[in-house]
């Protein structure tokens, strides 16, 4: 439940079994729900006390709406970052429109075109692609907005929310340096990523630091979920020479090593250490629970919103880039090599 005692749009969502999306298109009216969803939906909002936006006003910004634009809502990942969100957003009094774009990653016009329509005085946009002519076409229009972990690195006078990615990565390779592994392997999600890039880049310099260069043969590419990780690792595992330690680019990816792992015979962290990223709720609660690095993802969400809303109420700000702390959170995942 939100802070207020008042419960969430993830909440709702999960209850009634549909996307979060769903519950965004049954709050502002929209057609394309069935009518037993929308019935479902809005029968639980009712029971829950769900408190709902109120009317649109179409004539300029008079809007109390608040736009986020997600590629994923599947992964608790995602929604981490809605609940930092709508916190925010709660507190204020604005309501939240939110849109999933899956695996394009960048805006059309037709949700530009829709946004604008319904009077949005701001959007979020949580790892996306924004390119030079969208953000001209939103200034043009005057529709403000925040970036968070984007694609790649949003231009300076646009507004942008991330993590100390390069941190985090150092400090993973550094903790497996520390208890002895030499053959230390990466696994980052898609590499066009700047997240992707920058983990990568600073388990790199923690290997380079401690006289030992990267490998190649050692890092791999996929995605961020399950099956990046448990492909990634059984190519990984496969090598002539095997890594002792792998440093997963998310702790979903980490899962799909603790697969590949058991797959393989092996077990963690006696044959294999594994670190990940993220910290999410589950990552405690696997076995052994996974050491993996925090990543403020509510935070991120908290942040955004704040900034946004600074940048609708006409407020300076004092920085267009803020980048929350990661840090290294150790657990039973690790141990030396050949314990």
């Amino acid at each position: 439940m939100a802070a207020t005692g008042r419960p969430t749009m993830a909440e709702i969502a999960r209850e009634a079994n549909v996307a979060i999306s769903t519950v965004s298109k049954v709050l502002n009216g929209h057609t394309d729900v069935s009518a037993a969803t929308r019935s479902r939906v809005e029968r639980l909002l009712t029971e829950r006390g769900y408190r709902r936006p109120r009317a649109v006003r179409r004539a300029g910004r008079g809007s109390d709406l608040i736009d986020l634009v997600i590629n994923d809502l599947e992964s608790v990942w995602g929604l981490e970052i809605l609940s930092g969100v709508e916190e925010v957003l709660e507190a204020a009094g604005h309501a939240l429109v939110v849109s999933t774009v899956h695996n394009r990653q960048s805006l059309t016009r037709r949700w530009v075109d829709s946004a604008l329509a319904r009077g949005s005085q701001g959007a979020i946009l949580v790892l996306s692609e924004l390119t030079g002519r969208q953000q001209a076409d939103l200034d043009r229009r005057g529709l403000p907005i925040v970036v968070v972990d984007g694609v790649s690195q949003p231009p300076p006078e646009v507004a942008s929310i991330g993590a100390t990615n390069f941190a985090g990565g150092y400090a993973a390779a550094e903790h497996l340096i520390s208890l002895g592994h030499r053959r230390i392997a990466a696994i980052g999600g898609p590499e066009r990523l700047q997240c992707t890039r920058a983990r990568i880049a600073g388990y790199r310099a923690a290997l380079e630091s401690a006289g030992q260069p990267a490998d190649r043969q050692l890092v791999r590419y996929g995605n961020f979920m399950h099956e990046g990780g448990l492909r990634g690792a059984e190519a990984l595992l496969s090598l002539p020479e095997p890594p002792t330690a792998i440093f997963a680019g998310s702790d979903q990816q980490a899962t799909g090593v603790y697969e590949a792992v058991r797959r393989a015979g092996l077990t963690i962290p006696g044959d294999i250490s594994v670190v990940g990223f993220d910290d999410l709720n589950f990552a405690e609660w696997t076995a052994p629970p996974m050491t993996t690095v925090r990543q403020p993802l509510h935070e991120m969400g908290v942040a955004a919103a704040r900034t946004l809303l600074r940048i609708v109420n006409g407020e300076r700000l004092e920085s267009t880039r803020m980048e929350l702390a990661t840090h290294l959170v150790v657990r039973g995942s690790t141990a030396p090599p050949g314990r």
